[in-house]
């Protein structure tokens, strides 16, 4: 999710203690536990992990965000993807492949409330590359023509479009799966107690510096709360997971009297409709979770309750509007993990 501000915040309590909070591109040493910080993917990122030999990764991790980005940075002009939306003869790349194969299965199984073929429509509404524009019905109509993923394949390392006006959008899938790939990096250094977070979207792992489960903040989804952690909805234990959050309450717009939020509807191209304010997601994969949250904005309360009576392994802590309340859906494998802030 392309998120400027976080919509998490992780607990330095968790950690044990006061701490100083980690400037940009700093390594931080409490006991045997590293924070390593920084900014990357548009966003932030921070790093904590259990090491006695108190090693600092932030090199190797700054190199994996530069790989990313030059597979699934739309703001790279010589990424991979940008080179595929622009009908440039490109090899695919593993990130690129995992990354659409996944999009497509997220897509069918939330009946593309989730799909990343919808970039044209989120383009211009101002979400995409672009600069938003005076949208019509009538360009809606037209731009739908040209989006769904059965008008983009993957054949061999090559894509193959109905239409060179068909274009993807990886924003509201590639921050978690960012993070699952930096997280895969530091188990392979054979670390096993960590938190992996970007933009908000976090792998966490093991034990934090307490020996106990990692602790994750909710924020209350109210107009104007840009702080992270300063209003809290709830507090969730998790550990062996990962998580990611998606809301209407920091990126949007208002013209001419009319809110316009940053998650678009792929069927309807306008934004969408639903009483739904935020929704996290605990799933065992990052990339499923970011997409799976996006998706349950567009999909709504009872949607998202259908889809979780097939899909077992998914936990949704979610937040609606109800006249003038904002109440709380939390699936019943969700609960244990809940905390009053």
């Amino acid at each position: 999710m392309k998120y400027i501000y976080l919509t998490l915040l992780l607990f330095m309590m968790s950690c044990g203690g006061k701490q100083s909070v980690p400037q940009p591109g700093y390594m931080v040493v409490n006991g045997n536990y590293i924070t390593v910080s920084g900014m990357a993917l548009g966003t932030s990122f921070k790093i904590i992990y259990n090491d006695s030999k108190k090693r600092d990764f932030y090199d190797s991790v700054m190199k994996i965000f530069d790989e990313f980005e030059n597979s699934l940075s739309l703001y790279r002009k010589h990424s991979i993807i940008s080179k595929v939306n622009r009908n440039e003869d490109v090899v695919l790349d593993d990130y690129f492949i995992e990354m659409f194969n996944r999009a497509r299965e997220i897509t069918e199984q939330t009946d593309g409330a989730f799909d990343i073929s919808a970039a044209p429509l989120f383009e211009v509404w101002g979400w995409g590359e672009k600069e938003k524009i005076k949208v019509t019905p009538e360009m809606i109509d037209s731009l739908k023509q040209y989006t769904g993923m059965d008008k983009i394949r993957i054949e061999g390392r090559k894509t193959f479009k109905t239409s060179p006006n068909v274009r993807i959008n990886s924003n509201a899938i590639a921050k978690g799966y960012c993070s699952d790939i930096v997280a895969k990096f530091i188990e392979r250094q054979g670390i096993s107690d960590y938190l992996v977070e970007i933009g908000g979207e976090v792998v966490l792992k093991g034990k934090n510096r307490l020996g106990k489960d990692w602790r994750m903040g909710i924020d209350k989804p109210f107009d104007g709360n840009l702080i992270p952690g300063q209003s809290l909805q709830a507090i969730v234990n998790i550990s062996d997971k990962a998580l990611a959050t998606s809301g209407d309450y920091r990126r949007y717009y208002i013209e001419n009297g009319v809110k316009y939020s940053h998650t678009i509807d792929p069927k309807t191209g306008y934004s969408a409709k639903q009483n739904v304010l935020s929704v996290t997601v605990i799933a065992s994969d990052c990339m499923t979770a970011d997409a799976l949250a996006t998706a349950f904005m567009v999909m709504g309360l009872e949607k998202t309750k259908k889809f979780l009576m097939q899909h077992h392994d998914i936990e949704v802590f979610l937040l609606y509007a109800d006249k003038d309340d904002v109440k709380e859906f939390v699936s019943e494998n969700m609960k244990h993990r809940i905390v009053n802030p």
